[in-house]
């Protein structure tokens, strides 16, 4: 009886992710919560093989959302900062990640997560680096629960601070991980701070494609026959998706709507991504993770987010 249950109420979220009052975070928890229930998920094979692919179509699917020359305007004052904030970054999780002792793969995904774009450069780094689902379960749900956190606090503390609308915009921009938090804490501050979060957030975003080609330097991977596998195609059409929004859809009249539908489709695919992930994140998981990566969360997120406030002040 509770094996079929489980297998109804499997299918019966999967349906709820699909709707757009679910966000990313809260199709994660629900995963999570049925892992915690259930034990996992009640599909193991369709959930594993689908979660890999749907996962870099999504990231493919976003690179349609983006401007290419809105995003390099928007962060063309601020590229060195932005330049120096991914870098000390990644170098400092690699110092955290190995002074409290989490694994190569795990550390350097919350890295990844914290320095650019949240979920996103988790899910575009995570098949190069070859993550099992147990590091991209616990890098992803330590970021989000961090996302879920910001939404909360964020306001609140730019208020404090008083915060101008840009200082927030710019604030929030770069020391909240994912785009979908940014938006809703940048919404609730002002318009004026969700229009320069969004065009700010957008070119962090673009360091997803050269993080990826460092990855693979960093995290070769060998075919069976000695030679390596370094082309991640999907980062490659994430790339192409972008160009063909830029130039190739204004060009042949193509109206906003369809680059808008395609990336709430990818949006949707996401957060299904994200509940067959929370699935994999059981308590056995968890007590065999320890919450070390989250301590290095934690460390990564208050570090950036200090050190971002101080020079926007």
């Amino acid at each position: 009886m509770k094996q079929k249950l489980a297998k109804i109420l499997f299918i019966l979220l999967i349906i709820l992710a699909c709707f757009p009052q679910i966000s990313s975070w809260m199709a994660l928890l629900a995963g999570i919560t049925y892992a915690f229930i259930f034990g996992g998920p009640a599909f193991p094979k369709f959930a594993k093989k689908t979660q890999k692919y749907l996962l870099q179509g999504c990231v493919v699917g976003l690179g349609f959302g983006m401007n290419l020359h809105m995003a390099l305007a928007s962060g063309k004052d601020g590229m060195l900062f932005t330049i120096v904030s991914v870098v000390t970054v990644m170098i400092l999780g690699f110092i955290v990640g190995k002074l409290i002792k989490v694994d190569t793969k795990t550390s350097y995904l919350i890295s990844s997560g914290t320095a650019i774009c949240g979920g996103s450069a988790i899910a575009a780094v995570a098949p190069v680096v070859d993550a099992d689902d147990k590091q991209m379960s616990v890098s992803l749900g330590t970021i989000f629960l961090l996302n879920a956190l910001a939404l909360l606090i964020f306001p609140p503390l730019g208020h404090f601070f008083d915060l101008s609308n840009q200082q927030f915009g710019e604030w929030a921009a770069i020391a909240i991980h994912d785009t979908s938090s940014v938006v809703g804490a940048a919404a609730a501050y002002s318009d004026e701070s969700l229009q320069i979060a969004a065009l700010i957030k957008c070119t962090r975003a673009l360091w997803i494609f050269p993080l990826a080609i460092i990855t693979m330097i960093l995290f070769p991977k060998k075919k069976s026959k000695g030679k390596l596998n370094v082309i991640p195609w999907f980062i490659i059409l994430f790339a192409i998706a972008m160009v063909i929004n830029t130039y190739l859809f204004p060009v042949l009249g193509i109206p906003d709507t369809i680059s808008k539908d395609i990336v709430f489709i990818a949006k949707r695919g996401f957060a299904i991504t994200l509940f067959l992930i929370g699935t994999g994140l059981s308590w056995n998981t968890l007590k065999s993770c320890g919450s070390k990566p989250l301590i290095q969360g934690v460390i990564l997120w208050a570090a950036i987010a200090t050190i971002s406030l101080l020079v926007i002040l």
